[in-house]
């Protein structure tokens, strides 16, 4: 099962609970940097607050679960902004 997959099942659940949906999960290399990005959604605007609040969420689901070896940035976003 690859990381995406295994990231969504571990997660999505959780954000679902406070009206979140997950849209994708990439785990990505640019530049030296490994980045686990998710792009979130919910039936209104996703601000600030909303990203911060996943990434509380999502955080300590992650490091509990321990299935990412490298280091790597947990970048929350929204749907919109990659519009």
């Amino acid at each position: 099962m690859d990381i995406e997959k295994k990231v969504r099942d571990l997660v999505a659940s959780k954000v679902s609970e406070i009206g979140v949906n997950i849209e994708t999960v990439e785990y990505v290399k640019e530049g030296s940097n490994k980045f686990l990005r998710i792009v979130i959604s919910k039936d209104v605007a996703v601000d600030v607050d909303t990203c911060v609040e996943v990434t509380n969420i999502i955080s300590p689901i992650l490091d509990e679960a321990n299935i990412i070896d490298d280091s790597y940035i947990l970048d929350i976003t929204s749907k919109e902004s990659g519009q």
